[in-house]
C-alpha cells in the first residue's frame, strides 16, 4: 500500500551526509566553525559528526585520500554555502585554513574555496 505520494513507505528525509578527507576530525572542526555548528560526536581518532540540531554531516579519515585535481577532475559532490556577508565569510574561511584557487568560474555569482583536504566548496550570497 502506498502513502499517497507514489512511494511505498512514504517519503524519506536525509539524516546525514558523509564526507571523506585526510583527517576527518580536522574537517569536522573546520566545517563546524564555517557553518556555526558544533561537533556533536567523535568516533575515535578517525571521524566526527557536526550538526545544527536538524542536519548532520559526518567526516571520516580516509587512509589513502587524494583531493580531486579540480577543475580537471569532475567532482562527485561538493557543498554550496550561503552567507549574508560573503566577503566577511571568505575572510573568515581563509583564516580557518581554506584556500582560494586561481580558477574562479562563478564570476560575481559564487566563489570557489578549497577545504583543508583540498576539496572544493562554493560560497555565495544568501
Amino acid at each position: 500500500m502506498s502513502s499517497g505520494n507514489g512511494m511505498a513507505g512514504g517519503s524519506a528525509q536525509v539524516k546525514c551526509a558523509a564526507f571523506w578527507g585526510h583527517d576527518g576530525k580536522e574537517l569536522a572542526a573546520f566545517y563546524a566553525a564555517a557553518l556555526g555548528w558544533r561537533v556533536t560526536q567523535t568516533y575515535g581518532d578517525t571521524a566526527a559528526m557536526i550538526s545544527d540540531g536538524t542536519t548532520s554531516y559526518v567526516f571520516y579519515t580516509a587512509q589513502n585520500f587524494q583531493a580531486p585535481n579540480w577543475p580537471a577532475d569532475e567532482l562527485v559532490f561538493h557543498l554550496d554555502l550561503s552567507f549574508d556577508d560573503v566577503a566577511a565569510a571568505e575572510e573568515r574561511l581563509l583564516s580557518l585554513g581554506a584556500t582560494k584557487p586561481g580558477y574562479q568560474p562563478g564570476g560575481k555569482h559564487w566563489t570557489v574555496l578549497l577545504d583543508l583536504s583540498g576539496q572544493p566548496f562554493c560560497i555565495s550570497a544568501s
